[in-house]
């Protein structure tokens, strides 16, 4: 065999074998997925879903290896993967809380450019304002509450009036409450989110009767419209999701004595928040490029639910 030859064939070979993946087609699924997922959102959104699903299959592990072991099929009444899983799902819980220590800089970005680019109705403004303000509570509260969890940080801080030299005053950092004021801060924002989609709700079909009243609706329009319907939906899903997890995270009793509902809660609200992330990192369509809308919730603060 000629030396060219040779040459020919380790081309041939090194096509075959290292350039395999000349043979797969590209994919927009893969695109997307890539392009929401390298957000901080959208990695959260992905988490929880991992996060609750898992948390849903440990019980039901446990419930499958005790019918199991009634049935005489395995000597103990209790799974082995299910542990595992369980320690997985507090090291995800443990990431995301770790995650959201830069959160409150979107909060200083969407604040800032709503003083500057203000919603189309004053009450709007004024709920966004109240909503930022709670986020201004709940962030760093959770982190104060994540490095005392972690004894990262003594169990109290001297006061300002110490600091300057002229008290001995120490504040007290208890754990259970600085999560419990935390969770109290994210139920104002909650609640205050189910007044935002109102006024949501009301601009969308004043939009709505304008194109009708002018030149009717085309395809496009009928889309849009479909579209925001949809989204303004989804987010009364999440938001009503997230109501009952934020009472119970802000009672020191809580309202659910079988965390099973926290779970179905968290997983309702995580499924339909990946929805709205995934939509809204869609590529837009030729024929048809929604237009901006005040009218449209943000999702700046999307990603602060547990």
């Amino acid at each position: 065999m000629s030396r060219a030859s040779k040459l020919h064939t380790l081309a041939r070979l090194n096509d075959t074998t290292l350039g395999s993946f000349s043979n797969v087609p590209s994919s927009e699924t893969l695109n997307h997925l890539v392009r929401y997922l390298s957000t901080w959102s959208g990695s959260d959104k992905f988490f929880t879903l991992i996060q609750y699903t898992l948390k849903l299959i440990v019980p039901f592990l446990h419930w499958r290896a005790r019918l199991q072991h009634r049935a005489g099929i395995r000597k103990d009444a209790t799974s082995n993967a299910a542990p595992s899983l369980a320690s997985f799902t507090s090291i995800i819980g443990d990431a995301r809380m770790l995650g959201r220590f830069w959160g409150l800089l979107p909060i200083f970005q969407w604040m800032i450019s709503m003083e500057r680019n203000p919603p189309p109705t004053r009450t709007l403004h004024t709920i966004e304002r109240l909503q930022g303000w709670s986020m201004l509570g709940y962030y760093p509260l959770e982190h104060l509450y994540y490095l005392r969890a972690h004894d990262l940080i003594p169990t109290s801080i001297p006061a300002l009036s110490a600091i300057l030299g002229r008290s001995s005053k120490r504040i007290s950092l208890n754990g259970n409450k600085l999560i419990l004021w935390s969770s109290r801060f994210w139920l104002l924002y909650v609640v205050l989110q189910f007044a935002h989609l109102r006024e949501d709700r009301k601009l969308l079909l004043t939009r709505q009767r304008n194109l009708r009243k002018g030149k009717g609706l085309s395809v496009e329009d009928k889309e849009d419209l479909r579209k925001r319907w949809d989204s303004l939906g989804n987010e009364l899903v999440a938001n009503a999701a997230n109501l009952p997890l934020a009472l119970h995270w802000s009672l020191e009793s809580g309202i659910f004595a079988n965390d099973i509902w926290v779970t179905i809660f968290s997983l309702i609200n995580g499924i339909a928040t990946f929805r709205g992330g995934w939509k809204a990192t869609a590529l837009p369509s030729v024929k048809a490029v929604a237009s901006p809308d005040p009218s449209n919730t943000t999702d700046t603060v999307e990603e602060i639910k547990y």
